[in-house]
C-alpha cells in the first residue's frame, strides 16, 4: 500500500513537470468531399504552447509583447521590370496577386483565430499548480492562567502546494502538500515549535456524463472541423478575389485593344479629311462637303481621348491588385501585358453533366457545408452527453505527520523538527481514506433537451443548405456553359461581320475613287468597320471572362491557374 501511495505522489510530480496533453484521439473530421484540408494532426497545438519548466515557458509569460504591426512591402515586382516597363503574362500577374494582394492576405489570416480555438479547446486538460505561504505573528493579552503566558506571542507559518490535472478520460485528480509551523511562548505548549504536514490526493472519475476519451475530446475535434470549414471558406473567398483580379487583367487588355481600334479609326478619318481638303483646294467638291469629314475626324479624336483615359483607369485598378501602387518607385511604370485576345480555337462541345459532377466534387463552398454537416454529428454527441446523469466515483487519501520539540512541564523531553513530520508523513502511519459515489440527477433538464433539439435543427438546416447549394451550383454551371458557348458563337459572328465591313469599305473606297460614290458612304463604311473591330475585341474578351466564370463555377480555377493555397 505504501508503494502504491508513493507511486501516486510520484506520478503527480511527474505530471507537473511534463504537463503532457492527452494522447491519440479519433481522426480529424472528414467531409463527404474527401480528405481533411487541415494539415495539423489532432493532438498538435497550433500555437505550440511551451510547457513548464522549459525556458520558453518563462519567456512567454514575462516578455513584453509588442503590439506594433509591421506590414511587408510588395515582393518580387522588380523581377518583371524590363526596359523601364512592367511586363506581365497572365501567370506572372496571378503569382503577384497571390503574393501581394491585400484582400487575399486578409483571407489567409482569418483562419488564424480558428487555429487559436483549437489551442483553447486543449485548455481543460492543462495542469495547474497552486502554492501559498503565509507568515503571521500575533500578540494577544492572556485571559486565563491556562494560556501559559501573560502575553501570548505566536508565530504561524502555513504553506500549501497543490497540483490539479484533468485527463482526457474524464479523470480529475489532485495532489497537495500542506505544512505549517507554529511557535508560541506559552509554557503549556507540549510541542514547540510544532510542525504539521499533510499529503492529500483526491480523484473524481465520471461514470456516465463526461466519461471516456471520445466525449471529452469532442471540443478539440469540433474545433478542428471548424478550422477545416475556415480553410474552405478562405479558399472560396480567394477564388472570388482571383476572379476579380483576372477580370482586371482582361479589362486592361480590352481597353488597350479598344484604344488601338480607335487610333486606327482616327488614322482613317485623318486620311479621309486630308483627301477631302485636297479635293476642296482643287475645286472637286463643294465647301459644304468638307464638314462631314471634319466632324468624323473630331469624333474619332474624342473616342481616342476617352479610350486613353479608360486604359489609364483600368491600369490603376490592375496596379492595386498586385499592390504595386504601394511602391513609389514602381507605381508609375508603364504596364505591358503579354496576353493577346485571340478568338477561341476549341470547337469541341462541352459535356454539361460532366462539368456539373466536377463542380459538386470540387467546389469549396459545397465542401464546407458537407464538413459542417459532419461537425453537426459531433455537436449532437456533445449535447447528448449533457443529458446523462452526473454520476461520479470519488476517492481520496490523506497522510499526516507531526514533528517538533516536545516538552513536559516546561522541560525539553525530546528534540525534533520538520524532518520528524516528513518521516511520519511518508511512513503512512496516520492515514485517512475516503471513497464514495456522487449523483446529480436533474429531474427535468429542459436546458439540455433544448440544446439537443437545437443541434438537431442545425443539422437539418445544414442538410437543406447542402441541397439548395447543390441545386444552385448545377444551375450556375449550366448557365456558365451556355455563356461560354454563346461567346464562341458571338466571336465567330463578329469575325464574319469584321471581314464584311472591310470588304464594304474597300468597295466604297473604289467607287469613290472612280467618282461614282459620295464621301458620305466611305465615311459610313469606315464607321461600320471600326464598330465591327470593336465588337470583335469585346466579344473575344467576354469569351475569356465567361471561361473564367465557368472555371470558378466548377471549382477548378485554382488548379487551372496552377495556384495552391497555403
Amino acid at each position: 500500500m505504501k508503494r502504491i501511495l508513493f507511486s501516486l505522489f510520484s506520478a503527480s510530480v511527474l505530471s507537473l513537470a511534463l504537463a503532457q496533453e492527452p494522447g491519440t484521439v479519433q481522426k480529424a473530421v472528414e467531409s463527404k468531399a474527401g480528405d481533411p484540408v487541415n494539415p495539423l494532426k489532432w493532438n498538435e497545438d497550433p500555437l505550440d504552447t511551451p510547457r513548464f519548466p522549459h525556458k520558453a515557458y518563462f519567456r512567454k509569460r514575462f516578455e513584453v509583447v509588442s503590439n506594433s504591426i509591421e506590414l511587408r512591402p510588395p515582393a518580387h515586382i522588380e523581377d518583371f521590370v524590363q526596359s523601364g516597363k512592367l511586363e506581365l503574362s497572365l501567370k506572372n500577374y496571378l503569382d503577384l496577386v497571390m503574393g501581394n494582394n491585400t484582400d487575399i492576405e486578409i483571407q489567409r489570416l482569418v483562419v488564424e483565430t480558428q487555429k487559436n480555438a483549437i489551442t483553447r479547446a486543449f485548455a481543460p486538460f492543462d495542469p495547474s499548480f497552486f502554492g501559498s505561504f503565509t507568515n503571521q505573528r500575533s500578540k494577544t493579552q492572556s485571559i486565563s492562567s491556562l494560556d501559559g503566558a501573560t502575553t501570548l506571542n505566536t508565530l504561524s507559518q502555513p504553506g500549501q502546494f497543490t497540483f490539479n490535472h484533468t485527463l482526457d478520460s474524464g479523470l480529475q485528480y489532485s495532489a497537495g502538500l500542506t505544512t505549517s509551523k507554529l511557535s508560541t511562548n506559552s509554557s503549556n505548549s507540549t510541542v514547540n515549535p510544532a510542525y504539521n504536514t499533510q499529503f492529500t490526493t483526491n480523484f473524481i472519475q465520471p461514470l456516465l456524463r463526461n466519461r471516456g476519451k471520445d466525449v471529452n475530446r469532442l471540443p478539440i475535434t469540433i474545433a478542428r472541423g471548424n478550422l477545416k470549414s475556415g480553410y474552405l471558406n478562405s479558399e472560396a473567398s480567394i477564388q472570388r478575389l482571383l476572379v476579380t483580379a483576372e477580370n482586371a487583367y482582361w479589362d486592361v487588355i480590352a481597353a488597350r485593344e479598344t484604344l488601338l481600334v480607335q487610333e486606327k479609326a482616327l488614322e482613317l478619318a485623318s486620311e479621309a479629311l486630308k483627301r477631302s481638303q485636297r479635293e476642296l483646294e482643287l475645286g472637286a467638291i463643294s465647301p459644304l462637303d468638307i464638314y462631314q469629314p471634319e466632324a468624323q475626324y473630331a469624333a474619332a479624336e474624342i473616342q481616342v481621348s476617352q479610350s486613353r483615359y479608360r486604359l489609364q483607369q483600368t491600369e490603376d485598378a490592375l496596379r492595386r491588385q498586385i499592390s504595386v501602387d504601394l511602391n513609389a518607385e514602381l507605381r508609375n511604370l508603364p504596364i505591358v501585358l503579354t496576353e493577346s485576345v485571340l478568338p477561341p480555337t476549341d470547337e469541341a462541345e462541352m459535356d454539361r453533366e460532366k462539368l456539373v459532377v466536377t463542380a459538386l466534387r470540387t467546389r469549396p463552398d459545397l465542401k464546407r457545408i458537407q464538413n459542417d454537416y459532419s461537425v453537426d454529428d459531433l455537436e449532437i454527441r456533445q449535447a447528448q452527453n449533457l443529458l446523462r446523469p452526473d454520476l461520479s466515483l470519488r476517492g481520496g487519501y490523506v497522510s499526516t505527520g507531526r514533528g517538533g520539540n516536545q516538552f513536559a512541564r516546561g522541560l525539553l523531553v525530546s528534540p525534533g523538527g520538520f524532518g520528524d513530520s516528513l518521516g511520519q508523513l511518508f511512513g503512512f502511519g496516520f492515514p485517512i481514506w475516503n471513497f464514495g459515489l456522487q449523483l446529480r440527477l436533474p429531474l427535468r433538464d429542459r436546458n439540455a433537451q433544448a440544446a439537443v433539439a437545437d443541434v438537431l435543427v442545425g443539422k437539418k438546416i445544414d442538410a437543406l443548405n447542402e441541397r439548395t447549394l447543390s441545386q444552385s451550383v448545377r444551375q450556375e454551371v449550366l448557365q456558365a456553359v451556355s455563356q461560354v458557348e454563346s461567346s464562341k458563337a458571338s466571336v465567330k459572328l463578329a469575325i464574319v461581320n469584321r471581314d464584311l465591313a472591310r470588304k464594304q469599305l474597300d468597295a466604297e473606297q473604289k467607287k469613290y475613287d472612280l467618282g461614282v460614290q459620295q464621301i458620305f458612304f466611305v465615311l459610313d463604311a469606315q464607321g461600320k468597320l471600326v464598330n465591327a473591330e470593336s465588337q470583335l475585341v469585346n466579344q473575344s474578351v467576354q469569351y475569356r471572362r465567361n471561361l473564367l466564370n465557368l472555371l470558378r463555377s466548377t471549382g477548378e480555377l485554382l488548379d487551372s491557374r496552377g495556384i495552391r493555397v497555403q
